[in-house]
């Protein structure tokens, strides 16, 4: 919704200002459709040759991201914070039942009461990979925490393609819009005999192009490929929040303070609250 309302002041003051000092919106509207069929099939085409048909669904797909905000919220934080909980402490308590969860965690009851969380398999692969090798004696917390970070680091390379993507196709808009402002003025150039009045109009015309590619480029494109890498970074605190916690785990500090070293590691406006959150294991405690 707050995109919208971005969308909405842009145009408003952009063309209001524009009506406001007396400009006519005929000439930019009389040329706007084959502009655009140059400007934006151009964008389009740059689009497609810079992406393979998978890196180009998945920018796609991300678009809707620009204006839903991040997948994660702050209660999946919490949640993702008392799996965690749950899960060390059962390794310490019962390792034939952790292994259990850890092997088939679609089935584990366990994982079940996190639906959302179960639903990411990159999530629950670290997760579980992680403890798995802990189980394996592969307990080294700064190999475990190299290893890790690596794996986040790839995960951020594939996120952050839809970025580049976006972003490539900002930087290209206004020198498209120049490429059809040319093709304008060469039109004209063929029209030197007309009228002023008809000149005038066509040199108009052709000025839209380059108009229409900075507008795109600069009031669009370019803040969906901002709003977009902010997403990106947010969603993989989620992924950082799960190191922070296991890698912590390997320190052999207790339960508790693994998890609250992992709420300390997370940014302020994500970051469940301390009582909130104790309230949530004190309630996990109690049932166990």
């Amino acid at each position: 919704m707050f995109g919208l309302i971005g969308i909405v002041v842009v145009f408003v003051m952009v063309f209001g200002g524009y009506i406001a000092a007396g400009g006519k919106m005929g000439i930019i509207l009389s040329a706007l459709p084959y502009e655009m069929v140059m400007i934006g099939g151009a964008a389009t085409g740059a689009f497609i040759i810079a992406n393979d048909p998978k890196g180009a669904r998945h920018t796609l797909s991300s678009l809707t991201r620009v204006f839903r905000g991040p997948r994660w919220k702050q209660q999946d934080f919490r949640d993702l914070l008392c799996l965690l909980f749950e899960l060390v402490r059962l390794g310490r308590q019962n390792p034939v039942d952790l292994e259990q969860a850890i092997e088939t965690p679609s089935e584990s009851d366990l994982f079940r009461r996190y639906p959302r969380i179960l639903a990411d398999a990159e999530a629950v692969d670290l997760i579980c990979d992680t403890l798995r090798s802990a189980a394996m004696n592969y307990d080294d917390p700064h190999q475990v925490e190299e290893v890790l970070e690596k794996r986040i680091e790839a995960i951020q390379h594939h996120a952050i393609h839809p970025v580049h993507a976006v972003q490539t196709v900002a930087d290209a808009l206004p020198a498209l819009g120049i490429v059809a402002a040319v093709l304008g003025v060469i039109k004209t150039m063929a029209s030197i005999d007309q009228p002023p009045e008809i000149l005038g109009t066509l040199i108009g015309g052709a000025l839209v192009g380059t108009f229409l590619g900075v507008f795109l480029a600069y009031g669009f494109v370019g803040p969906m490929a901002s709003r977009l890498r902010s997403v990106v970074e947010d969603e993989l605190h989620f992924y950082t929040l799960i190191r922070e916690v296991l890698v912590a785990n390997l320190h052999d500090h207790p339960a508790n303070i693994c998890i609250e070293v992992g709420r300390q590691n997370t940014p302020t406006h994500i970051r469940p609250r301390f009582d909130d959150l104790e309230t949530d294991l004190r309630a996990l405690r109690q049932g166990s």
